[in-house]
């Protein structure tokens, strides 16, 4: 008889392995994936036996702007005054007398202290970065995997949500529509003109010849 670790339950959750199943979709994006994932779920499909599997990982780093002498400091002043603002509304919860005066200080406070942490970084760091960026973690595709007992009814959900138009057009004609043109049935058409016969040739003293 083995004894179960207390610690088995923990372990496996904090090394999740990769979900097994079949692959009902590829998408190149992540809300493409997402979009069939909420096709499912409109469909009352069991959507706790999906998964959406980012394949080719890749770390993407967008520069968004330069750094500046002026920016380094606005942005510094910004995120002291709202320090301040966080610490000046404390002052004046837990204060006996009610006094907006700490608010104003602090955030006087705040914004200074936060101008200069900004400019004193900024000179440190200046010649290893002088530029602002975001960071992301991007895939080159993404895959929804389901439970093999379920692939079918999940791939034929999806191709219904895809192959479904927008908008279906009403065959009902409006009111407002002008009547079609008649059109004769192909067995009441008119029938031919007829061609008047041809007048026979005269003399030159105005007598019909044969």
């Amino acid at each position: 008889m083995s004894n179960q670790s207390p610690f088995g339950r923990r372990g496996q959750a904090a090394f999740p392995t990769l979900p097994r199943g079949e692959v009902v979709g590829t998408y190149e994006t992540y809300p493409e994936a997402q979009s069939a994932v909420d096709v499912l779920a409109r469909a009352d499909f069991p959507v706790n036996k999906l998964s959406i599997v980012g394949s080719d990982l890749k770390t993407v780093e967008r520069v968004t702007g330069k750094l500046s002498w002026g920016r380094v400091a606005l942005a510094g002043a910004a995120s002291g005054a709202w320090l301040g603002i966080f610490f000046g509304l404390l002052l004046v919860i837990f204060s006996p007398t009610t006094n907006f005066g700490f608010i104003i200080a602090a955030v006087l406070i705040g914004a200074g202290f936060g101008m200069l942490f900004g400019v004193v970084s900024y000179a440190i760091n200046r010649r290893r970065r002088d530029f602002t960026s975001m960071t992301q973690v991007l895939a080159s595709s993404y895959q929804v995997i389901v439970a093999p007992d379920l692939a079918n009814r999940a791939r034929n959900l999806i191709g219904q949500g895809d192959a479904a138009p927008a908008h279906a057009p009403d065959a009902t004609p409006h009111p407002s529509d002008p009547p079609p043109a008649f059109e004769p049935a192909p067995g009441d058409a008119e029938p031919p003109a007829e061609t008047p016969p041809a007048e026979r040739p005269q003399g030159p003293y105005g007598e019909r010849t044969e």
